[in-house]
């Protein structure tokens, strides 16, 4: 057998494997996975021991922020549900208590090798890149949690986006693709990123073929049915909720697959890349506000379901173009990050924060064993710079919100700027959190020793 086959047969059967041990909903051309129903084992082997039955899985996403942020309103201080927060992050107001506001920490390789791509593409992994025409980096943080839970979930993470990526070289000479993905397989290529929510959704519940335009929910809906009559009234109270926020967010999602599929034809018309159009005629939303919580529903349900334990979301890219005038924005995202303590600029902030926010609660209501999602769970808030005016990257912007299963403490304000370099390193913190989801690693980029405090 040639290595390709080998290869493809072994995904398949990782995929088989992780599909045998949890609870799917089955119809024509489309695998609905469930979230943890306590009356049926969903989570682990078909034989659970009893504390297996009790065992959540633990997720990790990161939502990046391109262009930093507007410094002089994004602080907290205090603890806990008497925490005070800067005006930028009010949106996390309800889950503060969840939440660790983290300053100080720093990217050493993104320091000193000019602006933008160099300061982005190795956010999540720490390494140092290579200028010119040859991408050299190495794997993301993401990615090594991917591969470590792959063989336990059916899609090892979701990369999705909500900008296109960007092509050609920045004035410093570094490629711009270092600038439009943060997450990476390897030190020469990233992981492919979504950026059209309807093929998110599609491949969050394998659906495919010719009736992709039909609802899911009517495909499964006599196994759903059948289910109902084997579980419990709470699992019952459950899944209903579900499958509402499923058929929620399939109605948006169908509408965009319209949109997409009119911009493709455009696209083979014209005779050029669609994603070389400009929004909306590359068929992604017009209005960011829907698309951005669309994306984040989508992370939410995948990991309700245990669909992947993994995520990033690009917000946006670095030199982002996008527009905010639902804001009284003028200025495209870069263009106004550039003043980044005026009343635009913040306002910009606090609108990603509350993505971020929008998230994290959008887990928290999804109980789960002693909690809820968000508790088994650690979202990663950060930005590629401090402040957008200087380009400053001594210090990043960071939030880490839910406790992994009680492997993190939160509630907390945590500085590390007066501290030594090699002890406030942002690639420490991914060490750390690596570490407590099960991948034990002595290095991890420019680290070799976890993050104190956290």
């Amino acid at each position: 057998m040639s290595n390709q086959k080998k290869l493809a047969s072994s995904k398949s059967n990782r995929a088989d494997r992780a599909v045998s041990r949890r609870t799917l909903l089955r119809g024509t051309g489309v695998a609905m996975a469930l979230p943890w129903l306590e009356s049926i084992p969903v989570w682990g082997s078909e034989k659970l021991t009893d504390d297996q039955v009790t065992a959540s899985p633990q997720r990790f996403a990161a939502l990046f922020m391109g262009c930093g942020i507007n410094r002089d309103h994004w602080w907290a201080k205090g603890s806990g549900t008497e925490m005070e927060l800067g005006k930028s992050l009010a949106p996390m107001e309800p889950i503060k208590h969840k939440m660790n506001f983290i300053t100080g920490l720093y990217n050493e390789n993104a320091n000193g090798v000019g602006i933008h791509p160099g300061q982005t593409g190795n956010i999540l992994s720490g390494a140092s890149l290579k200028k010119g025409s040859e991408l050299r980096g190495d794997i993301s943080m993401d990615q090594v949690l991917a591969n470590h839970f792959a063989e336990e979930t059916v899609a090892p993470s979701l990369v999705l986006g909500c900008e296109q990526p960007t092509t050609g070289y920045h004035e410093t000479n570094f490629s711009m693709a270092y600038s439009s993905h943060i997450s990476w397989q390897n030190a020469t290529s990233p992981v492919p990123m979504e950026v059209y929510p309807s093929l998110a959704f599609d491949s969050l519940f394998d659906n495919h073929g010719s009736r992709r335009m039909e609802s899911i929910l009517d495909r499964v809906r006599e196994e759903t049915a059948s289910l109902n009559r084997k579980i419990s009234q709470s699992d019952r109270t459950k899944l209903d909720e579900y499958l509402s926020s499923v058929r929620e967010v399939e109605k948006r999602a169908e509408a965009m697959r319209t949109v997409h599929a009119k911009a493709t034809e455009r696209a083979h018309h014209r005779g050029q890349p669609i994603a070389a159009m400009k929004r909306p005629d590359d068929g992604l939303p017009e209005d960011i506000r829907e698309h951005m919580q669309l994306m984040c529903d989508i992370i939410a349900i995948g990991f309700q379901t245990d669909k992947s334990r993994v995520a990033t979301l690009l917000l946006n890219r670095d030199l982002s173009g996008l527009f905010y005038p639902f804001l009284d924005v003028t200025k495209t995202h870069h263009s106004a990050s550039h003043d980044d303590r005026s009343d635009e600029y913040e306002r910009i902030s606090r609108y990603y924060c509350s993505q971020y926010a929008y998230l994290a609660n959008k887990l928290d209501a999804m109980p789960e064993g002693d909690g809820t999602v968000l508790d088994h769970s650690c979202l990663l808030f950060i930005s590629s710079m401090y402040s957008g005016s200087s380009h400053d990257s001594t210090k990043l912007p960071v939030l880490l919100t839910g406790g992994l299963s009680g492997q993190m403490e939160t509630g907390r304000v945590l500085d590390y700027l007066d501290k030594g370099d090699d002890d406030r390193k942002l690639c420490g913190m991914y060490l750390t959190i690596m570490n407590r989801m099960g991948v034990k690693l002595d290095q991890f980029g420019d680290a070799e020793k976890q993050l104190a405090r956290l």
